[in-house]
């Protein structure tokens, strides 16, 4: 790796075009002269055109001198950064609701579940140094991604996420939180956390959502709760293509209570832009710690160019003084 330690001294490379300059209006002013000088033999005018032609690269060689310089003040160096990178890693599990209610169409621009992936990918997007897995349910539970750093087979996996068939419907919220824990159970990560969100009230399944929170509280899984859904009554599709309106409640005092003995928060997305909102809270309460440290090993090569620089400019001193000297 190159570089200047100084930079700003290179600034002083347009000092080298002094010499240059003063040379051409020496020569225009030359040009002007009308006075003639005789020669005197051929051997004599030899001898003083090679004296001329030496005399007219002085000027650019006090150039070239400058600029080298220039170059020398800058500290030039080669070598290398080493960069140490030390992080506290948090796992992430995301447990999604896949149940039919979930196609209520009260989040633009389509339905709950559509926005809901929408913002998990960019939550997702934002991490870089996290392991983060998907976990759905409806009435079964399934893990769609075990915790990973890689996010793009994770943003395939949630891509293929669509709502669950009419046999597997239902909200089983205590199977959902149960296999997102297990997943983290075993995690040797810093932090761990479960992101759960979901629109109704557990109705399915053989655990109750209180009692997987405080399976996650035992082992040391964080979890946020988020009720998703606005107020009164919303316009649902249904598989056979009807559409009603229904209200679709939420037990948010449950998931407050599970979130919090968690040492968790719960939040509630009333529309898309409150659930872009929670997941960036979230994003900045659970943040992986990373400490960098760096430092260099370089070689000085101000030498380099140092050196031709005070040669070049001592033998023009000399030169202008002597063989090269000029008669006014």
């Amino acid at each position: 790796m190159f570089r200047f330690a100084d930079p700003w001294f290179l600034a002083a490379i347009l000092l080298a075009a002094a010499p240059i300059a003063g040379e051409l209006l020496r020569e225009r002013s030359g040009r002007s002269s009308r006075v003639l000088y005789s020669e005197i033999g051929a051997e004599g005018r030899r001898d003083r055109t090679a004296r001329a032609r030496a005399a007219l690269l002085l000027p650019y060689a006090q150039a070239l001198a400058i600029a080298l310089a220039a170059v020398a003040w800058a500290r030039p160096q080669a070598g290398q950064r080493i960069e140490s990178v030390t992080t506290e890693g948090i796992d992430i599990i995301v447990a999604l609701d896949v149940s039919g209610s979930m196609r209520a169409e009260d989040f633009s621009p389509k339905n709950r579940l559509y926005v809901a992936k929408r913002t998990i990918a960019s939550f997702i997007e934002g991490r870089s140094a996290d392991r983060i897995g998907l976990v759905t349910f409806s009435r079964v539970s399934q893990t769609r991604c075990p915790p990973t750093l890689d996010y793009q087979a994770l943003e395939t996996s949630l891509g293929a996420v669509t709502f669950a068939e009419q046999p597997e419907d239902g909200t089983a919220i205590g199977s959902g939180i149960a296999t997102a824990v297990n997943r983290l159970r075993t995690s040797k990560a810093k932090s761990r956390v479960v992101i759960l969100l979901t629109d109704g009230i557990n109705n399915a399944g053989s655990i109750d959502p209180l009692t997987a929170a405080e399976l996650a509280r035992a082992v040391g899984v964080r979890m946020h709760a988020i009720g998703v859904g606005s107020e009164g009554e919303v316009t649902v599709p249904l598989p056979n293509g009807q559409r009603v309106r229904v209200e679709l409640p939420i037990n948010e005092a449950e998931l407050k209570k599970m979130a919090e003995s968690t040492g968790g928060s719960y939040f509630r997305a009333t529309d898309a832009s409150a659930l872009q909102e929670i997941f960036r809270k979230i994003d900045g309460m659970e943040k992986t710690k990373v400490e960098v440290l760096s430092y260099g090993r370089y070689e000085e090569l101000f030498a380099w160019f140092l050196v031709p620089a005070l040669v070049l400019m001592g033998a023009g001193f000399v030169g202008s003084r002597t063989l090269l000297a000029r008669v006014p």
